[in-house]
């Protein structure tokens, strides 16, 4: 192991998103201004104050697709999405054809609820048949760490392999986790990101009873407000972002090519509420800060922050503040934000990984997805910053942030910088 530190970089990426299936096809729709959000069809909702979601399943995604029908008994529908996704990104990073050390490559990924629906539909089997009829697959489908375990077995990755659940920090805790195994020597590949499939009724009805969730069920196209006066509420959403990440040299080595450079992680908790943020926005702001420094960037050279951006009254309230206080004032109303959500959904644990992939091309790129349905500042409660209102906004971006802030009050800032 070497002492030296090393520069990790992002070379494939893979996403399955209320947008559509492929990376590049969820980033280029988000520069549509396309939503992802549908009325639910998969059980009654007229019992409920929230009768829409950001599904994947059901109509973006078809597990028979993708895998027998032996492969979908073995795994919860959050492994087979994230294993989707890994897949994609896998490919894309060439390194389906290259050579490496199975023994330096890992797995870190998150998900912040992990196996709902094979309880669900086991705790029903148990109730209607009894425990004979229980599938021997039950608790290899529902612990959490299946995700990173199926994954390091479809790629054969012998490294550090495990998963983190941090409510919707838990794809930010995996990445940055995973970027430090590189860093500090101990691998030269890992697939990071995260999964999630929590559009069922229980995790919508238990999101509906914290009052999370937005109620436009007359116009679900504009029912993501993300920093809007006019916000109600967060969609709830289901996906999997997955990104691999290598060290420079192995990069180089192989002729890879590059997206951008992953490089801080700063992470905090509130040590507050369970599910209210701090009001401050100081903790959030100190995960900002911690990510500039790993990264050793001045927060002057920031050009672009995706936004948690939830579009719930405190969450964007405190995300505000928060981004003042770690870039100061003046620099942070010269920053272009967006909130990606505002078009997929929150994706929960998954949210972080998809949202780095959205990072990482608007580096690549030069390119930036706008906040859809911003159009009423929100003065009174501080939102007066640049969301990237009407389209995206095209720039040269030097260097970016990507935030998570999870119930449990966790805080995750991600720093990038461009490749050239």
């Amino acid at each position: 192991m070497s002492n030296q530190a090393h520069t990790v970089v992002i070379t494939g990426m893979g996403a399955l998103t209320p947008l559509g299936i492929g990376a590049p096809l969820t980033f280029e729709r988000m520069l549509e201004g396309k939503t992802g959000f549908r009325m639910i069809e998969r059980w009654d909702t007229s019992t409920f104050s929230t009768r829409f979601a950001a599904e994947i399943r059901g109509c973006i995604y078809k597990p028979e697709e993708h895998f027998t029908k032996q492969q979908q008994r073995r795994m919860d529908p959050f492994s087979q999405v994230g294993l989707v996704a890994a897949k994609e990104a896998w490919a894309d990073s060439g390194l389906a054809e290259a050579n490496f050390d199975p023994t330096r490559a890992g797995a870190i990924l998150g998900t912040g609820i992990g196996g709902i629906q094979s309880i669900l539909e086991q705790n029903k089997i148990l109730e209607e048949s009894g425990p004979r009829r229980v599938t021997p697959f039950f608790i290899s489908n529902t612990m959490a760490n299946a995700l990173a375990a199926n994954v390091a077995i479809e790629f054969g990755l012998q490294a550090a392999c495990f998963l983190t659940s941090s409510a919707c920090a838990s794809s930010g805790h995996a990445i940055g986790l995973a970027m430090r195994e590189i860093r500090s020597g101990r691998a030269d590949v890992m697939v990071t990101g995260g999964s999630e499939t929590t559009t069922n009724a229980l995790c919508l009805a238990g999101f509906s009873s914290v009052k999370a969730l937005s109620k436009r069920n007359d116009d679900i196209e504009h029912s993501s407000r993300p920093f809007d006066r006019d916000r109600d509420g967060f969609v709830m959403g289901e996906g999997a972002g997955v990104l691999v990440l290598e060290s420079l040299e192995h990069a180089k080595a192989r002729g890879a090519r590059i997206y951008c450079e992953l490089a801080g992680f700063g992470q905090s908790d509130d040590a507050g509420h369970i599910t209210a943020p701090d009001q401050t926005g100081k903790r959030p702001a100190a995960a900002l800060s911690l990510a500039m420094q790993d990264a050793q960037l001045d927060p002057s050279e920031i050009d672009y922050i995706n936004a948690h951006g939830t579009s719930t009254l405190l969450n964007d309230m405190v995300e505000t503040k928060a981004i003042k206080l770690a870039l100061g004032e003046e620099h942070a109303r010269a920053t272009a934000i967006s909130s990606t959500k505002s078009m997929i959904g929150h994706l929960i644990g998954a949210a972080a990984g998809v949202e780095a992939i959205v990072t990482a091309f608007a580096l690549h790129r030069g390119i930036a997805p706008q906040t859809q349905n911003y159009e009423t500042p929100d003065l009174e409660n501080g939102c007066d910053l640049d969301y990237i209102p009407g389209g995206p906004r095209e720039k040269a971006f030097r260097a970016a942030l990507s935030n998570s802030l999870g119930f449990g009050g966790h805080n995750v800032s991600l720093a990038f910088r461009k490749f050239d």
